[in-house]
């Protein structure tokens, strides 16, 4: 039987990550760091390949966090897969506070040529949002008034 490598649990189940696969783990940090809120939390490499967690900052109860994983060629258990992008429609999203965040950040992606949807208001309760597309063309969304933030500080917001 295995023993425990950490000697922290969560007391009931987490939804804690989501993992890509990448062509090019240094471009692909680069770029999260540059156009998200995410921090490097860890970067490994192994006798697989390179590892790495993206996360937001601050100490929280339900972490989740971006894993990246670029397998050396010799060893990727996927090698005969192409690697899979969130794309078209498939996305990660993060809300902005201002709608001007939103317009600011498609100049940017504009500028290095990875905007995939200009700053477009959609119907409630997807707001105004745009798209960019990450080195391995994964979708990463910015919205403003969608409401997620909203939604889930109304739900467990404790009474005055």
């Amino acid at each position: 039987m295995h023993e425990a490598t950490h000697n922290t649990h969560p007391t009931e189940p987490r939804w804690t990550h989501i993992a890509l696969r990448v062509s090019d783990m240094n471009a692909t940090i680069e770029w999260y760091l540059e156009y998200t809120p995410l921090e490097l939390i860890d970067r490994r490499e192994d006798e697989m390949g390179y590892g790495a967690w993206l996360g937001m900052p601050g100490k929280t109860n339900n972490p989740f966090i971006l894993v990246l994983a670029q397998f050396f060629p010799d060893k990727d258990p996927f090698a005969n897969a192409p690697i899979a992008t969130l794309a078209p429609f498939a996305h990660f999203g993060m809300e902005l506070p201002k709608k001007e965040d939103v317009e600011a950040m498609a100049a940017r992606a504009k500028l290095a040529d990875c905007l995939a949807m200009p700053p477009t208001m959609m119907p409630q309760p997807i707001g105004f949002i745009t798209m960019l597309r990450d080195p391995d063309g994964n979708m990463v969304e910015f919205s403003w008034d969608q409401g997620v933030f909203s939604t889930l500080q109304d739900r467990w917001s404790t009474p005055a």
